[in-house]
């Protein structure tokens, strides 16, 4: 008997499925504060958070807005703020 793992699936393999609408508010980041420790790319669940160059972008057609970001950080960089539109 063959079993099929096809609901298996990696972080960030829907890339074509934006879920970045369905949030109510949004993580703002602010640069100056960052620490650049990482806690929020660790914990994001959706990956959504990501190392370009020297600091951290959020990549906002993904993120639902679900606010851990936000609270794992211990510098106080990231606010959530209410989604405009």
């Amino acid at each position: 008997m063959k079993l099929h793992y096809a609901f298996l699936v990696g972080p960030r393999t829907s890339l074509d499925n934006k879920t970045g609408s369905w949030r109510l508010t949004r993580p703002i980041l602010d640069r100056d504060k960052c620490s650049r420790c990482g806690l929020c790319e660790l914990y994001c669940p959706d990956m959504c958070i990501v190392m370009v160059g020297d600091h951290y972008v959020i990549d906002y057609d993904y993120c639902k807005g679900c606010g851990i970001c936000a609270h794992e950080c211990s510098a106080g960089a990231i606010q959530m703020r209410p989604e405009e539109g």
